[in-house]
């Protein structure tokens, strides 16, 4: 086929797709396509402008090392990280639903909310024991967490595991220091009834890195670059659907405006000030701190 015009353009392309062997990518690529042609339809797109977006895409791919990725920015800023989440959330719910074990079933709760992983995450983060200050050293104003891993049905999940991190008290990350090692990150797991405890710092908001060209972007469409204070956590345990998400400090500015739409109120926690003194695990702090609670649900796995 020779297209003559645009439809048939977009025909011609789809007809490319014939001899695709996997069903699944032959069903993405022909929405793809599908869709970037009535994109470029719908705006009237000339070709500077579309050389603008290759070069965009290229500073992009340009602007990743093994310490940033600007892609999972610019999927986060777009919305599409969050997207891709909730889809997925939703998928294990209904499988959930159809293996007999929503959460409308014997008194069971959703699962805890999952929000995005963001581009901070580092691998390999130290074990340690409950009760442990994993950011002894780090600037910022102390923060006790508390609470406990059960599944949807209230049961207690023992030794599941808390892959925690985040930003110091400025909002800053280990990974955005050249040549500092890992900071204000660890695994714990819970005891034998499912409860967890450890020290960081309480979080504060900060802006994502708007040194590329995503910030450019966000320049352009009269954005600003800002997260809220939060603490990134994965949450697993075996036979359950493991949760990647954040615990958000209410009252935090930006709570209502994140820049990659991550905040979901389920996931909003009062921190609870309090002055020098005992800590609620026998600890004597000699400055003020805050402390934080929050019991995780993990969805058994469908099977």
């Amino acid at each position: 086929m020779t297209p003559s015009n645009e439809n048939e353009l977009t025909q011609a392309a789809l007809q490319r797709l014939e001899g695709a062997t996997n069903p699944r990518f032959a069903q993405i690529m022909q929405s793809l396509i599908t869709h970037l042609h009535a994109f470029a339809r719908e705006v009237d797109l000339t070709p500077d402008e579309w050389m603008r977006g290759i070069d965009f895409l290229t500073a992009t791919g340009r602007a990743c090392t093994g310490q940033r990725q600007e892609f999972i920015l610019l999927s986060d800023t777009l919305g599409l990280s969050m997207m891709v989440v909730m889809l997925e959330q939703a998928r294990a719910a209904r499988a959930a639903a159809s293996a007999g074990r929503d959460a409308g079933a014997l008194g069971a709760t959703p699962a805890t909310d999952a929000t995005v992983q963001g581009p901070y995450y580092w691998s390999g983060a130290p074990d340690v024991a409950c009760g442990t200050d994993i950011a002894d050293g780090v600037p910022g104003e102390p923060a006790f967490y508390s609470g406990r891993v059960t599944d949807t049905r209230g049961q207690p999940i023992a030794g599941a595991l808390l892959d925690v991190w985040s930003g110091d008290g400025e909002g800053v990350y280990d990974m955005q220091v050249e040549g500092a090692g890992m900071a204000a990150r660890a695994r714990l797991r819970t005891d034998a009834e499912g409860r967890y405890w450890f020290w960081s710092i309480r979080p504060a908001h900060y802006p994502v890195p708007v040194d590329g060209p995503v910030g450019a972007m966000l320049g352009g469409m009269g954005r600003h670059p800002n997260r809220p204070g939060h603490i990134h956590m994965t949450v697993s345990a075996p036979g359950h659907v493991p949760v990647t998400t954040h615990l958000f400090v209410a009252g935090s500015p930006y709570i209502d405006s994140d820049a990659v739409f991550g905040v979901r109120p389920s996931l909003v926690v009062d921190f609870e000030p309090h002055p020098p003194g005992p800590a609620p695990d026998g600890r004597v702090q000699d400055r003020p701190f805050w402390s934080a609670h929050y019991d995780f649900r993990l969805q058994p796995t469908a099977v």
